[in-house]
């Protein structure tokens, strides 16, 4: 017994069907991107535009969001440009009602809204960071989630994944509105993904580490060096594609049987202790 050594020649042509059967591709599917005129929801705009995706982004400022906007078309891409504060729930509905009416449906989900408000105990303005964190990065989430649940309900693959951070995996000081609010965000996913499960739809989190973005971008240079080398295991801060990828992964027809999981995108950080 053994394997034939001749391949299977059809009119001098070699025949070979496809071992595997799931996709790995969202052409054609409807995407919506929160956050997404800097930054990684930026990088994640231009990625699903390039892998064929019909997307609507969403961001609160109007300006450099038309320009992600003109960039993907310039491309060849197809794009929705909503202008709306997601700290506003009847902003997020309206614009995931606006999304589904223009496209005639929903298939992926992105939730990457943030901002960074440092705040301590005892500032003035701690009561306004933290409410304006959890309605931003929880808040919006949820209302998202919701209003986009009935068109994900009938999508072939339909995917959600929130952006949340690694400090939904541990605590920094002076921060707690931030740290708070992106805990809310795990919780979220990880409560949705069991609620949701019944209608095929998945539900996970992407906890990005230090990336270069318009967050990080105050901190001087020298700063980020030694701090990557201190606490990363690759050593250096990464770029919003390097997470944008990452969500991208989730959102495939393939990975159908990914659901609740918190992903680090951190370069070694969570895991390194000296």
């Amino acid at each position: 017994m053994g394997y034939s050594r001749t391949p299977p020649f059809s009119t001098g042509t070699l025949a070979m069907s496809r071992l595997s059967r799931l996709s790995r591709s969202i052409r054609g599917s409807v995407a919506v991107v929160t956050g997404s005129a800097s930054g990684m929801g930026r990088a994640t705009a231009f990625l699903f535009a390039d892998e064929g995706a019909r997307l609507a982004i969403i961001d609160v400022n109007q300006p450099a969001l038309e320009e992600v906007a003109t960039q993907i078309r310039r491309a060849g891409g197809e794009v929705l440009a909503i202008a709306a504060d997601c700290s506003v729930q009847a902003a997020v509905v309206a614009a995931v009602e606006q999304t589904a009416a223009h496209f005639g449906g929903i298939d992926i989900l992105v939730n990457n809204a943030g901002l960074v408000l440092p705040s301590m105990l005892d500032d003035e303005a701690y009561d306004d960071s933290w409410q304006k964190s959890l309605d931003v990065m929880v808040g919006a989430q949820q209302w998202a989630i919701r209003a986009a649940r009935p068109w994900l309900a009938r999508a072939g693959h339909p995917r959600i994944v929130n952006i949340a951070s690694t400090e939904a995996l541990g605590a920094t000081a002076n921060n707690s509105p931030y740290v708070v609010a992106k805990h809310a965000s795990l919780g979220l996913t990880r409560a949705m993904a069991v609620e949701l499960g019944k209608d095929g739809i998945t539900v996970n989190c992407v906890c990005p580490g230090p990336i270069h973005t318009a967050i990080t971008a105050a901190i001087p240079a020298a700063d980020k060096e030694v701090f990557a080398r201190r606490r990363t295991a690759l050593r250096r801060y990464g770029d919003p594609e390097e997470v944008a990828h990452i969500t991208l992964a989730l959102v495939l027809p393939s990975a159908g049987f990914v659901t609740g999981a918190a992903i680090p995108v951190d370069g070694g950080l969570t895991i390194r202790n000296a």
